[in-house]
């Protein structure tokens, strides 16, 4: 089965937590803190598997956890940091936040990686926290949640050349006679229900890969059919062969079935119509193909090339993938860069709230923020000294001040998460 677009979640690990510990050896009084630092979460990285061709192994599991980072350990010992999480996705893959819309990533080369979603910094040990004011701290740092995401991960085809056309044009008996795939072939629409590739090679020893894109129809770029749905794989192709049943077999007119097809192409994405496209006018083998032939010639013009093909007969093929072959020998696969040297962009980000303030009907107090909610997750409140940090750092944030701004009053109730306090003067 062909899949090229799905919806799934991914969490990085957690960092582990923070160890409170001390030196217990013999001769060596008031040794001092001891606990070390923890280890970080495990990153979510997809990277690129040129034997892939699909998001198959996305459809039965959408969820995806890295490991926690181990803890922190005595002697001041660090914790083991847990390896990334590699997933392996086909080249053209692109991986879109859902919430944000923003493209985290766009996969198209063998090898190349992309970090998805990052692991969790690990929580301090306490002899991270010694000062001269608190030679023996008794509190450490939990790790870091994890970042977790919900993404959509589509596939859009890395091919030379794209086959477009109205369904029964013959598209797929043309991949299926120029190179080794074997498409379902039939006389009604929609015989291709999924891409079909082909890799093709001339006589003069030159090959590249062609894509048989379901057929389109009027008003695919607005779901119309199947093309909504496929209309992405034509992006990365770099020559448009756009096949025209000339024998008008289905009481169709050749120059209007080439002009709604364009029409479509330009609609979903007018750089399209940049790229070079070579007409393959097929089924010449019919009665009346000439005649349709030179009227539609006079349509069109002489700024498009135009083929004489039948793909059941074979005529015309080797004429066809030879333009087809030098086309592509114009068109660089990778743009050129002006430049060599590397450069950074920075973007501003407006940053978010530390924190937030509502009420619910119960008339408590609401904390929410992913700022205030990392450092909670980060407090270890099974000791005294990290409960009273965490309250010098909300307090340091201006939690106790909004609050009182709100109305908040001596022993009214405040939620953070799923936790409960009681407000103070």
């Amino acid at each position: 089965m062909f899949v090229d677009q799905v919806s799934v979640y991914v969490k990085a690990g957690d960092g582990g937590n923070g160890l409170v510990a001390y030196r217990r050896e013999k001769y060596v009084p008031k040794g001092g803190p001891a606990g070390g630092d923890a280890g970080n979460g495990a990153d979510i990285i997809f990277e690129v598997d040129e034997g892939l061709n699909t998001l198959m192994d996305f459809r039965y599991n959408r969820h995806f956890k890295g490991k926690r980072g181990e803890n922190g350990r005595s002697q001041n010992q660090h914790g083991k940091n847990a390896s990334a999480f590699i997933i392996p996705v086909p080249p053209g893959t692109t991986v879109t936040d859902v919430e944000t819309e923003e493209v985290i990533a766009d996969l198209t080369t063998h090898g190349q990686q992309a970090v998805i979603a990052k692991g969790g910094r690990g929580g301090r040990g306490n002899s991270r926290f010694v000062s001269p004011r608190n030679p023996a701290p008794d509190l450490a740092e939990n790790g870091e949640p994890g970042q977790e995401r919900n993404i959509k991960v589509e596939l859009k085809l890395i091919a030379d050349v794209g086959l477009v056309g109205f369904p029964s044009v013959g598209k797929s008996t043309f991949i299926s006679v120029v190179s080794a795939a074997k498409p379902k072939i039939a006389d009604y629409h929609f015989t291709t229900l999924t891409p079909n590739l082909g890799v093709v090679d001339t006589s003069d020893q030159r090959s590249f890969v062609i894509a048989d894109l379901p057929g389109l129809i009027e008003g695919a770029h607005e779901g119309t059919g199947l093309g909504h749905q496929f209309l992405r794989h034509i992006e990365r192709t770099r020559v448009i062969v756009h096949v025209v049943d000339m024998a008008g077999m289905e009481a169709r007119d050749p120059y209007d079935d080439f002009m709604k097809i364009n029409q479509e192409l330009k609609a979903y994405d007018k750089d399209l119509m940049r790229r070079p496209q070579i007409i393959a006018a097929n089924k010449m083998d019919m009665p009346g193909a000439e005649d349709n032939l030179a009227m539609f010639k006079e349509q069109v013009g002489e700024d498009l090339p135009i083929y004489k093909i039948s793909a059941l007969t074979k005529e015309g093929l080797r004429e066809i993938l030879f333009a087809i072959a030098d086309a592509l020998d114009n068109i660089p696969k990778v743009p050129v860069e002006v430049e060599t040297e590397e450069k950074v962009v920075y973007r501003y980000q407006k940053e978010d709230a530390p924190f937030i303030i509502s009420r619910d009907p119960d008339g408590a107090y609401v904390l929410s923020g992913d700022k205030i909610e990392k450092l909670f997750k980060m407090t270890d409140f099974n000791r005294d000294e990290a409960v009273q940090r965490f309250s010098r750092q909300i307090r340091a944030m201006g939690v106790d001040e909004e609050l009182r701004k709100h109305g908040a009053k001596d022993g009214d109730t405040i939620r953070l998460l799923n936790f409960e306090f009681e407000f103070i003067e």
